[in-house]
């Protein structure tokens, strides 16, 4: 099989374009189907652009196809959270005891468009904007498409179909289609919470109003909003709330809720923000789920990639680092197998799809964790411990730091380590402070769990 087969791409977004991008370098002919335009000429649709988390997994992926320093110039180191209680001051807490571990924040439309600008100076590759899949066939890699300007339908037909066309996947209902032969399991879970976006503006220097190298948290127990930073000196704030309840985003209907809810739970907040309420009402409300399904692939000729496969809630800032990490490993696979697709498109789910509902998990313990209990005295205690473990060992990482700065470590490896060990420690935390601990002694009992 000639690796100048063609493959077609449904979704041009960041998994997409990645591996278009990849398969480009690697001597395939790509075609990248997208149904939006070409971002690089139409303004991103307002409060849909939430700022990414860019860490190892994600960079890794750069680095493979050579764009990772250009990217990292356009980023903005995150340290830690800062932690912005209703009552007390706010306090930082590093994400790691090690100085050379942070996350990056990254504009998601600027990322996108990097990674299209590259892939455009391929010859082989082409980019079809306002392009929408109707259905694939699956056995034939042969794709039916919709030209949403003209109202055009075309087909066209490849080695392999590959959909990485989001949470709401064309490509994966195609799949769903042929459930009973395939044998295909499907679940969709939402949280009963939605996100908001708003935003802090740049000082008037062009500064950051508050701490620039941080990602901040306001917790408010069943509730949250938090804040990244951006190169212009900007924030792009983001309010998780239940859509029910009370101060839920159902309720949250008048300009004068809006103001008594924030002035009560948000009082540090507003200064930074003077214009909270008018983007409050402008801006939409988006649902936050998980998706979690298997098979990823139909007869050698068709598969499904990053949220397509595996759509996550973001409070692990994995997604896009899941999905980047996808491409990876599907470029060792071919590796191993180029020209045997069947092989190539079955060993890849089948070293995927585990690590990917592990991260899925661990991003909705995080939801609880981050709106509930980072200013909690015992995960306090906790967090303080794992930084002066991570100080003093170099081969301990703490289940935030083995999944986010260990990228050699599967997602569900990271879990399973990491679980015991924060069940160990916050035992060890109800019962008294890290000060009073022996590190060595508790370093055994962390050995003893692996």
């Amino acid at each position: 099989m000639s690796k100048k087969d063609k493959i077609i791409i449904v979704g041009a977004g960041l998994c997409g374009t990645l591996l278009g991008l990849r398969l480009a370098q690697r001597g395939y002919k790509v075609t990248l189907h997208e149904r939006r335009g070409d971002m690089r000429l139409e303004d991103v649709d307002a409060g849909r652009s939430i700022n990414l988390a860019l860490s190892a997994r994600g960079l890794r992926a750069l680095e493979k196809v050579g764009i990772k320093a250009d990217i990292l110039e356009e980023c903005i180191p995150m340290k830690g959270r800062m932690i912005h209680p209703l009552q007390g001051e706010s306090f930082f807490s590093a994400y790691s005891g090690r100085s050379g571990d942070y996350i990056n924040s990254v504009s998601r439309g600027g990322l996108n468009i990097a990674l299209l600008d590259a892939a455009d100076k391929f010859d082989d590759v082409q980019v079809v904007f306002d392009s929408k899949c109707e259905r694939v066939d699956l056995e034939n890699a042969k794709a039916t498409f919709k030209n949403l300007k003209t109202g055009e339908t075309y087909e066209e037909e490849g080695a392999v179909v590959i959909g990485t066309d989001g949470a709401g996947s064309s490509v994966r209902r195609s799949i769903m289609g042929r459930t009973t032969q395939l044998l295909f399991n499907f679940s969709q879970s939402f949280l009963r919470h939605g996100y908001k976006e708003l935003s802090i503006l740049p000082a008037e220097d062009g500064g950051w109003r508050i701490e620039k190298n941080a990602l901040h948290i306001w917790p408010r127990g069943s509730f949250m909003i938090i804040a990244l930073p951006n190169l212009d000196g900007s924030f792009t704030v983001t309010m998780f709330h239940p859509f029910g309840g009370e101060n839920g985003f159902d309720n949250l209907n008048t300009k004068e809720k809006v103001k008594a809810f924030f002035e009560k739970e948000f009082p540090t907040l507003i200064p930074y923000m003077p214009h909270y309420v008018e983007e409050y009402f402008e801006n939409p409300v988006g649902t936050l789920g998980t998706i979690k399904c298997y098979p990823w692939q139909a007869f050698g000729k068709t598969l499904i990639m990053g949220d397509a496969a595996h759509a996550i809630v973001p409070f692990y800032g994995q997604g896009m680092n899941a999905a980047f990490e996808d491409v990876s490993v599907f470029d060792e696979i071919l590796d191993q197998y180029e020209g045997d697709w069947l092989k190539i498109l079955e060993t890849f789910q089948d070293a995927r799809v585990d690590n990917a509902n592990a991260i899925a998990d661990l991003a909705i313990d995080n939801f609880t964790e981050m709106q509930d209990k980072v200013d909690d005295r015992d995960f306090k205690r906790k967090r303080q411990l794992e930084m002066q473990l991570e100080q003093k060992y170099e081969d301990y990482y703490s289940k935030y730091s083995l999944v986010t700065f260990r990228p050699d470590l599967p997602y569900a490896d990271a879990m399973s380590l990491g679980r015991k060990q924060d069940d160990l420690l916050l035992k060890l935390c109800a019962e008294k402070e890290p000060s009073e601990m022996n590190l060595d002694e508790v370093m055994k009992q962390i050995v003893a769990l692996q």
